[in-house]
């Protein structure tokens, strides 16, 4: 046997493996681009990168490859390389609009608090107000701190049984999919907000009533620090049971990325 045959060999062999690593490794690393803790703008490529090569490597021996898609010649594996990007992307997707609805929570509590323009560098590069920087810098830690990686993994797996390799949802299902998870993440900010919109109502309420039986009294000079004080009290009475919420939130679409909220 020749030099050329035994390594025609070696490729028959190994050339499916390869091809189910290469596939992992796409759908894996576009979720973890996405992925809140571990896909922020602030951590270097090459981080990100070890990264995914880790949870591949994890996922790889969990996911048993098509007989039909092994015998895939490189070239006929582009459009699959691709399908499974796009369904990494949207797993990735499903789990960023549930931080963005804490971020979009913390607008509000700011907004309510008349705190907005107080601004500071936070984990995500856009501008955030302060509350905003400290629920999502909070629910970050939280949700690593409480096992993101291995739920994130666990989410890959179970993407398989919903969308096997080489499979990829219509158009028409990711559109309802993505117009039902953005009007989740409206539901979640203002839930999670609650709390600051309705002191703000009663706080401006009780500044008209006030405002309304001395005239002459400058109310605002005397309520803006009241609502700053109640704003701060309120902010650590409420976080705790904010982010508790929020976990919950983050759990489900963790364990449901293809799910409806």
């Amino acid at each position: 046997m020749t030099l050329f045959e035994s390594l025609a060999q070696v490729l028959d062999v190994t050339q499916p493996m390869i091809l189910g690593l290469v596939l992992v490794f796409a759908r894996v690393s576009a979720m973890v681009s996405l992925l809140p803790g571990f896909g922020e703008q602030t951590i270097p490529v090459r981080i990100k990168l070890a990264i995914a090569v880790a949870f591949t490597t994890i996922i790889w021996p969990m996911i048993p490859l098509d007989p039909s898609i092994a015998r895939v010649d490189m070239f006929a594996a582009l459009p699959l390389i691709m399908s499974e990007t796009i369904v990494g992307l949207v797993i990735g997707l499903s789990v960023r609009l549930v931080l963005i609805g804490l971020q979009f929570a913390g607008s509000i509590a700011s907004q309510s608090a008349s705190l907005t323009q107080m601004m500071g560098a936070g984990a995500t590069p856009d501008p955030m107000p302060a509350i905003g920087n400290i629920l999502v810098m909070a629910g970050l830690v939280l949700a690593l701190s409480l096992g993101l990686h291995v739920k994130a993994v666990h989410a890959v797996v179970l993407s398989y049984q919903t969308l096997p390799a080489g499979q990829v949802p219509s158009g028409a299902d990711i559109a309802t999919w993505g117009v039902a998870k953005a009007s989740n993440v409206a539901v979640i900010a203002f839930t999670l907000a609650a709390p600051f919109v309705v002191a703000s109502f009663a706080y401006n309420l009780m500044l008209g009533f006030i405002n309304r039986a001395m005239p002459q009294l400058m109310v605002v000079f005397i309520g803006a620090p009241a609502i700053v004080a109640g704003s701060i009290l309120m902010l650590m009475l409420a976080t705790p049971a904010m982010l508790s919420a929020w976990h919950g939130h983050l759990d489900h679409a963790l364990s449901q990325p293809f799910g409806l909220p």
